[in-house]
């Protein structure tokens, strides 16, 4: 069976690992190398993985090209948690036609968050 995983590029690994540990309970599984400055982290999300690779010329914000999506247990309490963690809210959650209420949140490098909630 193959499986795929999203790494994203940070100019700032550690600022972006504490925002996904922050709002999303993100555990930390795997640490590349084990010693010294990092340089890979792999990141435990419910059932799912999430890499962070040091790119120092990572360039931020727009234009978003991957959107990822995280179902939670509540949209509406994460919210000020994306804020605190160094992420952006530009909108308020909207309870879709398709019964999911949606947050679209941004994490500190600008890239988009959907926090999900099935209503």
């Amino acid at each position: 069976m193959t499986s795929i995983q999203p790494i994203a590029g940070t100019p700032d690994l550690h600022r972006l690992r504490a925002f996904y540990e922050a709002v999303l309970g993100a555990k930390q599984t795997l640490r590349v190398p084990e010693e010294g400055p990092e340089f890979y982290v792999e990141l435990r999300i419910g059932s799912s993985a999430l890499g962070l690779v040091q790119q120092d010329d990572t360039q931020t914000g727009e234009p978003v090209r991957i959107i990822l999506s995280a179902d939670v247990e509540d949209v509406d309490a994460l919210l000020p948690i994306v804020e605190q963690a160094g992420g952006t809210v530009p909108a308020q959650p909207s309870d879709m036609p398709w019964g999911q209420r949606v947050a679209h949140v941004l994490d500190p490098d600008g890239n988009m968050l959907n926090l999900t909630k099935w209503l």
